[in-house]
């Protein structure tokens, strides 16, 4: 089998074997919990084929094979959406069916110097499309809003924030959210990071927790890359995290797509 073909077909098998074992943080930056305020370049695309595991309390919750994709809608603006497959697995009882459909914009305010980090938005609806009375759903339309920052110096990058999810399904509340990440990269094909993510209790009857992440990409390519994380909670509420998944990106030349970007303004202005 020839590598190209390889790399899915493993990832596929990962994920038959996360579904034996998938509520889910909002995975905000893949394939971390944190997210940075850097949004696709303009007239560029991004598509992720990934899964996410979350167990907890005897309950373990997996949103995948599911896809992500993001695209440069305008200079310093990105269009995203998720479509999940979701699992859900509790007494001895499975669940599989469509999850909640996930929407957002990231937008980047504050572009990054060598004295100011970079500073955006990335504010997201989360659909209720999944069944909740089958675990595979919030089972009501809820929103999470954050700000991120980022510093970039040599092989080292810095980013994170914080937030609030507004949720009023039922025996769901309103919670805050903060995360920190440190990555470095080596060489042309690793990148490799941890990330520490506070979560506040965002169900009536939870706790909040802290959970460490580590992981990070493995570029085959400079337009394709495999992505990792596993974690878990080193403070209050008892959970374990993974991500893996796929990432492709494609778009125009970033001389193309700032000629374009220019052409839009001028024409915006007549």
């Amino acid at each position: 089998m020839s590598p190209s073909r390889l790399v899915p077909a493993l990832v596929i098998r990962t994920f038959t074997v996360l579904g034996t074992i998938g509520i889910l943080p909002a995975y905000a930056g893949p394939p971390f919990l944190t997210d940075d305020p850097q949004p696709v370049d303009f007239g560029h695309n991004e598509f992720y084929v990934f899964s996410i595991m979350d167990e907890s309390s005897g309950t373990t919750s997996i949103s995948g094979p599911a896809v992500e994709y993001n695209r440069g809608i305008l200079p310093n603006t990105q269009f995203h959406v998720i479509l999940p497959l979701s699992e859900s697995s509790s007494m001895g009882t499975t669940n599989v069916g469509l999850g909640d459909i996930e929407v957002g914009v990231k937008y980047r305010f504050v572009q990054e110097t060598a004295q100011v980090p970079m500073i955006g938005i990335f504010p997201m609806v989360e659909v209720a499309a999944g069944d909740a009375a089958r675990g595979l759903g919030n089972g009501h339309t809820w929103y999470h809003l954050p700000v991120w920052m980022q510093k970039s110096w040599g092989p080292w990058t810095s980013y994170g924030g914080g937030g609030i999810n507004i949720n009023h399904a039922p025996g769901m509340k309103n919670s805050g959210f903060a995360g920190w990440l440190v990555q470095r990269q080596f060489g042309q094909r690793w990148i490799l990071g941890a990330e520490l993510w506070e979560q506040g209790a965002d169900a009536m009857d939870g706790r909040s927790y802290t959970v460490l992440n580590v992981g990070g990409y493995y570029n085959f390519t400079p337009n394709f890359q495999l992505l990792f994380t596993g974690g878990g909670s080193i403070a209050g509420e008892q959970h374990t995290v993974a991500y893996l998944g796929l990432y492709w990106t494609w778009g125009a030349k970033d001389s193309d797509s700032a000629a374009t970007a220019a052409d839009l303004f001028r024409t915006a202005l007549r």
